[in-house]
């Protein structure tokens, strides 16, 4: 029988460390996660072309709600544990509801470049708020790295979007903090049950209130099926809402909220080149630079002791 090494946490008390091979798929996984989500934002500027808002959100919930929970009945997965049920309403309302709801609104008068901003910066607030809710300890070439590469990422989306603030601020400082919350509540939760069943008991926790949001919007807000609405609203539905966050909840279980956070200090990169390729927008010669100063920081981040 093969026997897993074990660490000393600071706290005295021994933890597990993770083999090698499984840590290699679970940073695999959370990449992917990210790949996933940095398509989020222009597949939302898509979807603004045929939908309003509120309809967008709520239509994505319940499409996302309705793979989830086809999924879960078809492989009868008993309801989760009551002890479980506060953790997934923190996800329902940071990841499946507050995140998509304030970044949408946000993107009806930023730039993608701009918005950018907050997933610049939700790595490092993630990280923090894993320390303070589930006690992890990284080390300080870890916050040191992360900070660097924050640091990095702002200046740069900021200088893309021309150093100025507009009124979208308020709704990506919001989403900032409700995504961080719903992330590390659900590394959390996908330390003691499959990262799927996470986002998918709380995409199904929703369907009460996104069923008649979703009627409700749709009936006050115009409609216009394109090719570009329809493929925004599968994406973000599909990829963004549920196999996206499928990937992630089990890379942060695999390596680590603080160490899978970090993985994200390349996604506001990654959505300005989908937004040079989908949306038109254009990047300056900064955008190299950035790139291999953050793939630096996280070179160093997953390297460090976390």
């Amino acid at each position: 029988m093969r026997v897993q090494s074990s660490a000393t946490a600071p706290t005295g008390i021994a933890v597990p460390t993770v083999p090698t091979p499984a840590r290699t798929f679970g940073t695999a996984q959370a990449a992917l996660g990210v790949a996933a989500f940095s398509l989020t934002f222009p597949a939302t500027a898509w979807g603004l072309e045929g939908f309003g808002p509120w309809s967008l959100v709520a239509v994505r919930s319940v499409l996302a709600a309705l793979v989830a929970g086809g999924c879960l009945l078809a492989l009868r997965i008993p309801l989760p544990a009551r002890a479980h049920r506060p953790g997934l309403a923190v996800v329902a309302a940071g990841v499946v509801v507050g995140f998509p709801l304030l970044t949408t609104l946000a993107l009806q008068t930023s730039t993608t470049a701009h918005a950018a901003v907050v997933v610049g910066l939700l790595p490092l607030t993630t990280a923090l708020l894993s320390a303070l809710r589930v006690g992890t300890r990284p080390s300080r070439t870890f916050w040191a790295a992360a900070l660097a590469g924050a640091a990095a990422v702002v200046a740069f989306t900021v200088q893309q979007s021309g150093g100025t603030l507009t009124t979208a601020d308020l709704y990506l400082v919001a989403a900032l903090l409700v995504c961080a919350a719903g992330y590390t509540e659900g590394g959390r939760l996908a330390r003691t049950m499959p990262g799927w069943q996470v986002i998918a008991w709380a995409l199904v926790l929703c369907l009460p209130f996104s069923v008649p949001a979703a009627a409700l919007a749709l009936s006050h807000e115009p409609v216009q099926l394109t090719a570009h609405s329809v493929a925004g609203l599968l994406w973000v539905a599909a990829g963004s809402q549920f196999l996206g966050l499928v990937v992630w909840y089990r890379g942060m279980a695999a390596i680590g909220i603080p160490k899978a956070s970090q993985l994200q200090l390349a996604q506001p990169l990654l959505t300005l080149v989908w937004s040079v390729l989908l949306l038109g927008e254009h990047l300056t010669v900064a955008a190299p630079l950035t790139a291999a100063a953050v793939l630096v920081c996280i070179a160093v981040t997953q390297r460090a002791r976390g």
